[in-house]
């Protein structure tokens, strides 16, 4: 899966938040300071080529959606991470922020809970 510049992963987070809408729906979602609506509509062409978007048509109107989940897309990209910085290892993901103490220990112990409450709903 391709990675996406970061205007256009704001683009697709606006197309996220909203799952179906037309060029001004998409354009109201973005954040301020936003990008010119010509610009916007710009990257929802492009992200329509990468394979992220796909629309139909109303008239002389697109109405755009999702081709690729928010979930998709935030898994493939921790999992580049994972392998293009930490050898595959979530262990040293987790080690990274706790050396820069960018986690806590209750983050780590609700992390601890996510891990055996998911193990014991798959014994």
């Amino acid at each position: 899966m391709n990675t996406l510049t970061k205007a256009e992963e704001q683009v697709m987070h606006a197309i996220w938040q909203i799952e179906k809408g037309f060029a001004q729906d998409i354009w109201q979602a973005l954040p301020e300071p936003k990008p010119a609506y010509n610009t916007a509509l710009t990257i929802v062409r492009i992200l329509e080529k990468k394979g992220f978007v796909d629309y139909e048509i109303f008239g002389k109107s697109h109405r755009y959606f999702p081709k690729v989940s928010k979930e998709e897309y935030s898994e493939n990209l921790l999992g580049d991470v994972a392998k293009n910085y930490f050898n595959n290892s979530f262990k040293s993901i987790v080690s990274f922020f706790v050396d820069n103490q960018s986690i806590t220990l209750k983050d780590l112990k609700e992390i601890e809970q996510i891990i055996k409450s998911n193990s014991s709903e798959k014994e």
